[in-house]
């Protein structure tokens, strides 16, 4: 990336900040609100290059998320989770410059049509069935999966949220042990974007400008933890987010 154009017109700028509140949002819980966050971002940057922007807000909001919620981290699981997750990543490394420009939107897109799959599926009774208890394999694969997709997309919440609701999490335990799985993932993955050119000073930059607005979705996803249903947000967010993913996969 040689650079991030600051000449952007007024909704580009709206699409920005809200990509930067939607990824603090998601921090506290609500991690549906990351995919849209990711789509956002898409809409005034290549996709391959918004991956690159969208990590530090991520990162940044996952210091706060960390320390808000450290006190409920379930080791167990975070420690599972991480070995096959670092294959991932590295392997998704591997695969992102091979992906052709034109091929990586809707790379990006189906994989999110994927992982909201999985969404829909974790909040089904059939989801009871199909997940309890993971096993090695299970976990494994999952990690696997979670690795490559974070490296891709930036979007290997629904993921997680799988691996962590089949271990029959409670909320806070959930936030907590999420929060410190992403921080780590995503500092791992930093050199590798770096590498290929997707983090820069031009990029960290712009990530400077909407620090605050991470910050302050974080605030309000927080707020709203204890106060709102999430059941209800999560409907909805898997709604839009899965039309906004079909957009950016098929280009309808």
């Amino acid at each position: 990336m040689t650079g991030i154009p600051l000449d952007l017109s007024t909704s580009q700028w709206a699409f920005a900040a809200l990509s930067a509140l939607c990824v603090g949002f998601s921090k506290a819980g609500f991690g549906a609100f990351a995919i849209l966050g990711i789509l956002f971002m898409a809409q005034i940057l290549p996709p391959r290059e918004s991956t690159g922007v969208i990590l530090p807000m991520l990162i940044l909001a996952d210091i706060f998320a960390v320390r808000t919620f450290s006190r409920y981290l379930v080791r167990e699981h975070l420690w599972k989770l991480l070995p096959p997750s670092l294959v991932g990543i590295i392997l998704g490394w591997m695969v992102m410059p091979v992906i052709p420009n034109g091929a990586f939107g809707p790379v990006i897109g189906w994989i999110l049509v994927g992982l909201l799959a999985i969404s829909i599926l974790q909040k089904t009774s059939l989801s009871g069935r199909l997940a309890r208890s993971p096993g090695h394999t299970s976990t494994a694969l999952l990690g696997l999966l979670a690795g490559v997709s974070t490296m891709l997309a930036n979007s290997a919440g629904s993921v997680v949220a799988v691996y962590l609701l089949a271990c029959r999490l409670p909320k806070y335990e959930f936030v907590g042990t999420a929060a410190w799985f992403f921080f780590i993932a995503n500092l791992i993955k930093v050199p590798f974007s770096a590498q290929m050119g997707l983090i820069t000073v031009d990029t960290l930059c712009f990530n400077l400008i909407f620090s605050p607005l991470v910050l302050a979705g974080l605030w309000m996803g927080r707020a709203l933890l204890e106060r709102m249903p999430q059941s209800a947000f999560d409907w909805t967010l898997i709604i839009l987010s899965l039309l906004g993913s079909l957009r950016l996969a098929v280009g309808f």
